[in-house]
């Protein structure tokens, strides 16, 4: 099941590569960002409010909110570069290079989280970063 949410998740992935290319045409990258992040706000508390999840937000923990605090300023750097990265460059160059988080993720989760690395993982990992530097040259 977890492999479904994933398509969809680069699904949309690509479409907001798409739709940002065509949205921030003579648009400071830095306002569209704050555009993007007011619309991303207002869905994920109205799914929060009608699933549910939003009436345990007393039960985090205090290491909750400093890791999910963390994780939110990596996701608005993330935004910040990426918008501008789209900006002046090819969403075919952009979007290819941007995944390469997939294999910097696979690194650090096996540094800091002790995620066991196997020969499958690490092939793949190598192949995105083989394809990044292959669409960067």
């Amino acid at each position: 099941m977890w492999w479904m949410y994933a398509l969809l998740s680069a699904l949309f992935a690509a479409l907001t590569a798409i739709f940002a290319k065509v949205g921030i045409k003579g648009v400071d990258t830095d306002l569209a960002t704050a555009i993007r992040t007011v619309v991303i706000l207002v869905i994920a508390w109205g799914i929060a409010f009608i699933r549910g999840g939003a009436y345990t937000v007393h039960s985090l923990t205090k290491q909750n909110i400093i890791f999910l605090c963390l994780s939110g300023v990596a996701t608005g750097l993330s935004w910040i570069f990426y918008f501008k990265a789209l900006q002046l460059g090819k969403v075919s160059q952009v979007a290819p290079v941007d995944k390469m988080s997939v294999a910097i993720a696979i690194i650090l989760a096996v540094v800091f989280l002790g995620e066991p690395l196997t020969l499958k993982t690490a092939i793949g990992a190598l192949l995105i970063i083989g394809g990044t530097l292959v669409l960067i040259f």
